[in-house]
């Protein structure tokens, strides 16, 4: 056994844990379909949002760690639920009374409001089937459209005739009184105004297997439940697809974990072995409401990606999975230092520690070097004082600081750069409070200056903040005063870097003038 999978047979990290119960189907005998398969699942009811890819990229972890762990063969499905019925019209899409006309009928029969797919669905599947690409996921799509239609779910769909009134008794225990009165697990689809129908079954046949059924205009109708005619409740959906796909690992959401007895049991009566199941907690928007498709709050996928690299993405989904995440711009500055940590402190780890660092998951175990040579945290301090436009203008700073680094050697750096620039301008900017200094904090600036003046350490990161932090020590008390009344006075936050460090990077020279300029009134002024 190798070094890499003993340790990872032991490893801590949620992925390893989560591939070792998985493992553990398997401890007598291979699977029979010859490959391990983990399912996620998408309702294109509205665009893709965030949270849909963190399902699949937490997913891709797991396999990741379970083909670590085992030379099983794997296989990653993402299923998109396209029959479903359109329920409601998001918030966040154009032509909002077209679609109004189309309410009930599949996703996959509703046009297309943006006029760009044969559907409304088909293009929320190019949207998210896009987003997945981006990240570079190993996938098979499953449409239920075509799930339903070709015939690869009829074996199940006839079973569930047979098991009719047994998935029934399990559906009714769930139910409000008056809805059990209506409910039927198969929902028929209209032949003639193609429209998914909530109606009760008059009769289930299961040696024909049809269902016969009035619809909303009384008429009498009998169809076969294979070939796309009639689709599952969702519930009973979750449960027959994993019995259909022999499906052995999905992750969902916590408002689906009081669910997870009744997709199992069902699962089960249609003949197939309940999966291993992950619930993770949800993510928030800036005021702590569930991010939703149809709304469409919180931040984009494309919108993260304006303003830092996919990685920084991954590392926080990577994150405490079990814990509600508020998932705004303000935590973008944060994932990408974090990550770089990561990246520089994965070098020097033994391969315990390896498989417990995010960017193992993250990166598959072939993890790239940083090439991060100024935090974006910095590089965000240094678009504010520098009124930077364009990313050009930071490369100044970072190359006198670290000569060596060129936008060509450091793609990763000259990225950053961009994202800073745009970043500062969209969000730091607009919020930006400079004050003026207190007597005590103006004597210690004037201190300061003066020192700088007369500095010969060259640009020595830890020697700047050694004076930087002697200045203080000698008026304030406690310390993070003085460092409070820098960010304020001199940056307009109320947080900052380690100020010697930023001193090296953006010249003494000039933290001279910026001390000057804060000192004449000119930052509170402009």
């Amino acid at each position: 056994m190798s070094e890499t999978r003993d340790a990872a047979l032991s490893s801590k990290a949620w992925p390893f844990e989560e591939a070792r119960r998985v493992l553990k189907r398997y401890a007598k005998k291979p699977p029979e379909k010859g490959y391990v398969l983990f399912e996620t699942g998408y309702g294109p009811s509205g665009l893709p949002h965030i949270g849909t890819f963190g399902e699949v990229l937490r997913t891709t972890m797991i396999k990741r760690a379970f083909e670590e762990i085992s030379d099983i063969p794997t296989k990653l499905v993402c299923f998109s639920d396209d029959l479903d019925g359109m329920r409601k019209v998001p918030g966040n899409v154009p032509q909002r009374e077209m679609l109004e006309e189309h309410m009930h009928k599949p996703l996959t029969s509703v046009p297309d409001p943006f006029g760009t797919h044969e559907s409304f669905g088909h293009h929320n599947n190019a949207m998210l089937r896009r987003f997945l690409d981006t990240f570079g996921f190993e996938y098979e799509f499953y449409s239920a459209r075509e799930f339903y239609r070709s015939g690869q779910f009829d074996e199940v769909l006839l079973r569930a005739c047979e098991k009719y009134d047994e998935i029934m008794a399990v559906m009714l225990k769930s139910l409000r009184e008056e809805r059990a009165q209506t409910y039927s697990i198969f929902l028929p689809i209209h032949p003639e105004t193609g429209r998914v129908m909530y109606v009760p079954m008059k009769e289930v046949n299961a040696k024909d297997g049809t269902i016969t059924f009035d619809d909303e205009d009384g008429n009498e109708m009998t169809l076969p439940v294979t070939g796309g005619n009639v689709k599952l409740q969702w519930k009973p959906d979750f449960g027959a697809r994993w019995a259909a796909l022999d499906v052995d690992f999905e992750m969902y959401g916590k408002e689906h974990a009081t669910n997870t007895a009744i997709y199992d049991r069902i699962c089960e009566i249609l003949g197939g072995k309940k999966p291993e199941h992950f619930s993770y907690e949800l993510f928030l928007d800036e005021n702590g409401q569930k991010i939703s498709k149809s709304s469409g709050n919180g931040i984009s996928i494309d919108q993260w990606l304006t303003y830092a690299s996919t990685e920084s993405l991954s590392y926080f989904m990577f994150l405490k999975p079990k814990t509600a995440k508020r998932m705004y711009f303000d935590v973008i500055p944060k994932a990408v230092d974090e990550y770089h940590q990561q990246l520089r402190a994965y070098e020097t780890q033994d391969v315990k520690a390896r498989l417990n660092n995010p960017v193992w998951h993250i990166h598959g175990g072939d993890v790239p070097k940083s090439d991060m040579v100024v935090p974006f945290s910095m590089l965000l301090n240094l678009a504010s004082v520098s009124s930077a436009e364009d990313k050009s203008q930071l490369w100044g700073f970072i190359q006198r600081y670290a000569p060596e680094a060129t936008p060509e050697t450091n793609p990763g750096m000259d990225a950053a750069a961009g994202h800073a620039v745009r970043y500062f301008n969209d969000f730091v900017k607009p919020t930006k409070v400079f004050r003026a200094p207190t007597d005590l904090e103006r004597e210690a600036l004037e201190d300061l200056r003066d020192r700088l003046k007369g500095w010969d350490g060259g640009l020595d990161a830890e020697a700047l903040q050694s004076m930087v932090f002697a200045v203080g020590k000698e008026r304030f008390d406690p310390l993070r005063d003085w460092f409070k009344a820098l960010y304020q006075v001199l940056l307009g936050a109320d947080q900052g870097p380690r100020f010697g460090g930023f001193i090296a990077l953006y010249g003494v020279e000039e933290t001279v003038a910026l001390i000057d300029d804060a000192l004449a009134g000119k930052l509170t002024s402009a």
